[in-house]
């Protein structure tokens, strides 16, 4: 059993930043690749990213590649997200989610999930 707990979100004007983090309780995280979706109120649970176990692969869809990105640091526990020159339709609410496949797009092959942040981004 996994407990991942997000952190980070919060308000910020375009073009701005934040850091995400997700920290891990119960196993290890170095067994689970791990991933970032987010869900904009009426839309369906969107995959961004997701690294590796070891954190040497990461995958980002387009409308993030180059702004933001994923991190871990498997002996603390934790995968990080960070977010930079933040859009308007970057606001969501974001998950990470951890399966022990890499590079799965689909919610469903996630074995466990945090509660979620909400990230607002004001134009």
């Amino acid at each position: 059993q996994v407990e991942l707990v997000e952190s980070g979100g919060g308000l910020v004007q375009a073009g701005g930043s934040l850091r995400l983090s997700c920290a891990a309780s119960g196993r290890t995280l170095s067994t689970y690749a791990m991933g970032w979706f987010r869900q904009a109120p009426g839309k369906e649970r969107e995959f961004i990213s997701a690294i590796s176990w070891s954190g040497g692969r990461t995958y980002y869809v387009d409308s993030v590649k180059g702004r933001f990105t994923i991190s871990r640091d498997n002996a603390k526990n934790t995968v990080t997200l960070q977010m930079n020159s933040l859009k308007p339709e970057d606001t969501a609410v974001y998950y990470c989610a951890a399966s022990t496949v890499y590079l799965r797009v689909s919610a469903a092959s996630y074995d466990y999930w945090g509660q979620g942040t909400q990230v607002t981004v004001s134009s």
